[in-house]
């Protein structure tokens, strides 16, 4: 018997299992530069050790509570990924885990990014850590570290999702956690900037985009003029979710309490801040949604409580201040008004009132 003449297999590599770390390695001086430009002087070492170091500073605080959250964006990737626009959702990562804590009072510190993909392309990764660092940049906030991880079958090639997780810290004294709030106090509607990263799954179902194969007609629909938007369907998807830290800042010393409106809308996110024995009565009637809003209840025939349990209805944030300090705190946020008062709540009664069921 003649011996095989049949060549052996080429031996396996990292890559053909669809991870390819030398071009992730290739991407670390990029992703370095961007969080190069989103520092702080409290950072100590840069980006690609194991661990990222901050320096909270001796003396600068008297006593220091650390505050941290942890969110995502949800099925708004889906939207930016028909359309090929990835930086935008990176600044809507930043910007809803820095709204989130400064809920509490926090002054945000660093941010660290987790992205999981199988196969994204290495230049929209850069681009969603772009925009991760230029909300980090803006916010003031430095981008300590991340992670991307590939995993291929877990997701199907060009898919991803992202996380964000950031640390604050706010003096104990100052600490917003809604206890100094009290019957009387006024309701301030910060306006929202679109549907900021909730509701997506539902506005997907009711517009037939972003649900799967079919590319060119996700793009033909979302590309498409809307009159009473005054402009494409996509572009009022992707507007991002805004940061309140520069108008909220300065006011945290009148305020008794913040509610970031994010999954739930208002029904779900007001009562967070409240005692168990205050409910907030909202005048629905001070104010008139974006039209964004009326325009996905058109096409989905959606009930007018089910909007309000799913979007934010055009307000992003809803802040409380005594009587007294209530038209300081309007004079000084732009766009803001005054969309309802603290009451006593009666046992059994729910936590908001005034708002469609």
């Amino acid at each position: 018997m003649s011996a095989s003449t049949e060549r052996p297999p080429a031996p396996l590599r990292y890559a053909d299992a669809g991870v390819d770390v030398q071009a992730a390695e290739a991407s670390i001086g990029g992703l370095r530069r961007i969080a190069e430009r989103a520092s702080r002087p409290e950072v100590l070492g840069g980006v690609g050790a194991f661990a990222g170091l901050f320096r909270l500073g001796a003396g600068r605080y008297r006593d220091p509570v650390l505050v941290a959250s942890a969110d995502g964006v949800g099925t708004k990737l889906l939207i930016a990924g028909a359309l090929g626009r990835y930086e935008g959702v990176g600044q809507d990562l930043v910007n809803h885990c820095v709204n989130d804590i400064l809920t509490a009072g926090a002054e945000p510190l660093f941010f660290l990014d987790y992205l999981a993909t199988a196969g994204l392309a290495q230049e929209r990764r850069l681009e969603l850590v772009a925009g991760i660092g230029a909300a980090c940049e803006e916010n003031g906030v430095a981008l300590l570290g991340g992670e991307t991880a590939d995993m291929p079958d877990l997701y199907s090639p060009g898919d991803y999702d992202l996380a964000g997780f950031i640390v604050g810290v706010a003096e104990r004294e100052a600490v917003l956690d809604g206890s100094a709030i009290e019957e009387g106090d006024v309701l301030i509607a910060l306006p929202s900037t679109g549907l900021q990263t909730n509701g997506y799954s539902l506005v997907r179902e009711i517009f037939g985009v972003a649900k799967g194969p079919g590319e060119e007609r996700d793009r033909e629909l979302l590309d498409e003029h809307v009159e009473d938007l005054g402009g494409t369907l996509g572009d009022a998807l992707l507007a991002v979710h805004g940061s309140f830290l520069g108008v909220v800042r300065p006011l945290l010393p009148r305020l008794c309490g913040m509610a970031h409106i994010t999954g739930g809308g208002l029904p779900g996110n007001v009562p967070r801040m409240l005692p168990e024995d205050l409910r907030a009565q909202i005048d629905a009637a001070s104010w008139e949604p974006p039209p964004l809003f009326a325009h996905i209840q058109r096409a989905g025939g959606i009930e007018d409580g089910e909007m309000f349990r799913t979007f934010n209805m055009g307000i992003g944030m809803v802040l409380v201040a005594s009587p007294p300090d209530a038209t300081a705190v309007l004079e000084a946020a732009p766009g803001s008004w005054r969309c309802g008062v603290v009451e006593r709540r009666a046992e059994g009664a729910p936590a908001v009132a005034g708002l469609p069921e």
